[in-house]
């Protein structure tokens, strides 16, 4: 599948994977900083952004994607970020593909499988009816009842285009919906990663807990834990400079 991408700055490609109902605009203000010393490559995955849309969605197929993607920008080598969803598309292919990876940046996810805490996200979705709304402001509203926090409402709402005086949504929810629990999977079960990681984790996220630590450890035997302490699961947005700052030690060391 031919992924859309965004493509800016100049120097040591850095490659960017989002997470579930994200896309690569979710890294403008990240990207802004990292252009001053590399080339950045934000990706959106399939069903996501303007990422073309398939009935199937798993991370073999995911990593497939991005392996293509890479072939036809030429990059031999890259570094790798991955948040959440996005986080363990790039734990999987460095694990598939180790001699295409130099570092590898994993943001507030972990290796195991998880329980299914976006469901009543998907059917909250899934319940609207676009076609009786024409704002975002009214769609927001809608969702209030059943999402009650603003933050997140934000963030899905980020998923809409409107054309012609109509919402659409960016995202393919049926299917994402129909493959939630390939999402939710484990990945990196048999083996060992040896390519260079740094799993940085948010204090008031539960994505990564103590038990995790273990894991990480034995399937990532290169790898550090950097926690920062005030973000939650999305730590680039709620703590960007810090974040900024890990990033940029792990990758110029």
């Amino acid at each position: 599948m031919k992924l859309h991408y965004q493509s800016t700055g100049i120097g040591k490609p850095l490659v960017i994977l989002h997470g579930l109902f994200g896309s690569s605009d979710n890294w403008r203000s990240i990207v802004k900083v990292l252009v001053n010393t590399r080339q950045v490559i934000t990706v959106d995955l399939r069903n996501h952004g303007q990422s073309p849309h398939s009935t199937e969605q798993s991370y073999p197929l995911m990593v497939e994607d991005l392996f293509e993607l890479l072939d036809d920008l030429d990059l031999d080598k890259v570094d790798l970020i991955g948040h959440s969803v996005g986080g363990k598309v790039a734990m999987a292919f460095s694990q598939t593909y180790p001699d295409r990876i130099n570092k590898l940046i994993v943001v507030d996810i972990a290796p195991r499988q998880y329980q299914p805490e976006h469901t009543a996200i998907f059917k909250a979705l899934l319940a609207l009816d676009l076609s009786l709304y024409t704002q975002r402001s009214d769609l927001d509203q809608a969702l209030a009842l059943s999402l009650p926090d603003k933050a997140v409402r934000q963030f899905l709402l980020m998923n809409l285009n409107n054309q012609n005086q109509q919402l659409h949504w960016q995202i393919n929810l049926p299917t994402l919906f129909d493959n939630y629990q390939a999402l939710l999977a484990a990945v990196c079960q048999t083996g060992r990663v040896e390519v260079s990681t740094c799993f940085v984790r948010g204090g008031r996220s539960h994505y990564i807990n103590a038990d995790d630590e273990d894991l990480i450890k034995r399937v990532f035997p290169n790898s550090s834990i950097v926690t920062i302490e005030q973000a939650g699961h999305w730590v680039h947005a709620e703590t960007p400079q810090a974040f900024l700052t890990i990033t940029s030690e792990f990758l110029d060391a």
